[in-house]
């Protein structure tokens, strides 16, 4: 079984007031989207890696590599006007088995996580790690809000890992604002979705103080 990991980093960093995207913000002397992608890298070293960026960006990336002698070997891709497009262009280069699909500025994916993905993946067609909500949470409406069953949430986080025939269909459907993730596209599909224990620490770096949190967890994990 062969792996494609797709990374897909077009965020603009609007949330962090911030000049460069938030992929490409130091932690540990090193932009995020390097941590990602050597994480992936540590845990399958003979995987393919397709990385999808907003073209205005490639010129930054590759400086960024002869800078920090980045030489993962990988496929640049263009990325497209949502999230959606970018990983539709990112499949037709892909050549795994399975297709990994995993966000740029999540840095702390556990190789636990990855595993278990991988050792899922055999069975189903469609894996996604997710993580258990801890606080009590409410559904607000009309002015009114009431609780909710916390048991019955889940935090739904990357890489979402498909079977390559499976993902290429469903990325085949017209592009909808109800996809929040590459799971609700396959959904369109009829295909359910297999979920597995992701882990707590794997968060997407979108604010300041997901900054913090991750830089202080990098730095106490050591670097990959």
């Amino acid at each position: 079984m062969t792996t494609t990991f797709i990374v897909t980093a077009g965020g603009l960093g609007r949330r962090m007031s911030i000049d460069v995207p938030k992929q490409f913000i130091l932690i540990n002397g090193k932009p995020i989207l390097m941590h990602t992608l050597l994480k992936l890298y540590s845990f399958n070293p003979k995987a393919q890696f397709i990385l999808t960026l907003p073209s205005e960006w490639f010129k930054y990336w590759e400086d960024l590599c002869l800078k920090y002698n980045f030489e993962l070997e990988l496929t640049l891709v263009e990325g497209g006007k949502e999230r959606f497009h970018s990983i539709q262009k990112a499949i037709k280069f892909a050549k795994g088995d399975v297709i990994a699909i995993h966000d740029g500025v999540r840095p702390l994916v556990s190789n636990e996580t990855l595993d278990s993905l991988m050792k899922n993946i055999i069975k189903y067609e469609a894996v996604i790690p997710v993580f258990d909500i801890k606080e009590s949470v409410r559904l607000v409406s009309d002015n009114k809000s009431e609780p909710i069953n916390r048991n019955s949430l889940k935090i739904v986080q990357t890489p979402q890992v498909f079977a390559k025939k499976l993902i290429q269909s469903a990325y085949e459907i017209q592009f909808s604002d109800s996809f929040t993730d590459d799971a609700s596209v396959v959904e369109k599909l009829g295909v359910s979705i297999k979920l597995v224990q992701g882990n707590e620490e794997n968060i997407k770096i979108t604010t300041a103080s997901d900054l913090k949190i991750a830089t202080f967890l990098l730095s106490n994990n050591g670097d990959v």
